[in-house]
């Protein structure tokens, strides 16, 4: 068992556990949304994807934002997952709100899974 993200405690007030499937999600999601600069003893540690939000919708900023998340999955989760599809789109009908489709194979099972997350900002 993990330690679940974000940090919580479960009902009997101990430290909340995540299974295995759970914490590489977990993971991933830490990954993605986290802003290089922003981890003290790991500079480099994020996508920095937050910063492409506002940018103009153009097929070069989606571009741009796939390559982005493909690289720094492959650099800090490389030996947990590989990466098969990222899409990464904001939603018009909710300004600020970014959606990361992700197709990934858990390295250890070959288990293909299939995961969206989003972040408003």
């Amino acid at each position: 068992m993990h330690i679940d993200y974000p940090y919580r405690l479960d009902a009997r007030g101990r430290t909340a556990a995540a299974g295995d499937d759970d914490y590489l999600r977990d993971l991933i999601e830490q990954v993605l949304f986290t802003t290089p600069g922003e981890r003290v003893n790991r500079p480099t540690f994020g996508s920095g994807i937050l910063r492409l939000i506002f940018a103009p919708a153009s097929p070069e900023v989606a571009a741009t934002a796939q390559l982005v998340v493909q690289a720094a999955l492959r650099e800090w989760l490389g030996d947990l997952i590989t990466v098969e599809s990222v899409e990464v789109e904001t939603d018009p009908a909710r300004e600020g709100t970014l959606a990361v489709a992700l197709v990934y194979t858990v390295i250890r099972t070959q288990q293909r899974t299939t995961a969206r997350f989003t972040r408003q900002v």
